[in-house]
């Protein structure tokens, strides 16, 4: 080989050697970007997955909690919560149904009834609302559908017709009460919702009295029973709350 030759082929390889670092050079380059980018992508995927989860597991707690919450603010019990919610909804469904009393009832026992549970419940229902507001709570501003329905299905009656529904009406939600606020009084949690079952107690025990004595009532609560030989005997715990 002459030495042309070998300086041509020396020149060739020179150039070999030098592309094929710089090839090398670009292919690191390009590997070491490669993995970055999926690093980075590994970690905002991992990132992005772990405020998923997180907000996930903070809603199902937050929903968790939510009837927990609404059971013990103020430091309420549950049952003490459930007592003042169905206080609240059954005075407001007693002070309209007493109005409707007054208008579409015939006797004036019934009417004269109508007329006292708007007074009586009125007055309690602003006194409930005092309490729970003073413990953050609020109370239902209008009836809901389970106790519209109660107020519409009687407001469509008239004259006998609904001096007998309204009276049965007034029998058994007053022994029902009278009974709650009893079990309130004696075992709720909250003390000042304890006094409040022990104050109104009484009025509600004699709107229960005045209930059994309403046109179609006779009779209905009484103490007495007649056994199977026709005899009567005295019960004086019968139907009592």
């Amino acid at each position: 080989m002459t030495n042309r030759e070998l300086i041509k082929s020396a020149h060739i390889w020179a150039l070999t050697v030098l592309v094929a670092g710089g090839l090398w050079s670009i292919a690191g380059k390009a590997g070491v970007n490669v993995q970055g980018q999926n690093q980075n992508q590994n970690s905002n995927q991992n990132s992005n997955t772990g405020n998923a989860n997180r907000s996930q597991n903070a809603n199902r707690s937050a929903n968790r909690n939510t009837g927990a919450a609404e059971g013990s603010q103020a430091g309420m019990s549950s049952q003490d919560h459930k007592f003042i919610m169905e206080a609240a909804m059954g005075g407001m469904m007693e002070v309209e149904l007493g109005r409707v009393a007054t208008q579409r009832g015939t006797s004036d026992a019934v009417k004269q009834f109508g007329q006292r549970m708007v007074d009586d419940h009125s007055k309690a229902n602003q006194e409930l609302m005092t309490l729970a507001s003073s413990k953050g709570m609020t109370l239902p501003a209008a009836l809901d559908d389970k106790h519209q329905e109660q107020v519409t299905k009687l407001s469509g009656m008239s004259g006998a017709e609904f001096d007998r529904a309204y009276a049965k009406r007034m029998l058994s939600d007053h022994e029902k009460d009278v009974k709650e606020f009893e079990r309130q009084s004696t075992r709720g949690g909250d003390p000042d919702l304890r006094a409040f079952a022990t104050r109104t107690l009484p009025t509600l025990q004699e709107h229960l009295q005045m209930a059994r004595a309403l046109p179609g009532n006779e009779g209905r609560g009484g103490s007495r029973n007649s056994n199977s030989n026709g005899n009567s005997n005295n019960n004086g715990n019968s139907n009592r709350p």
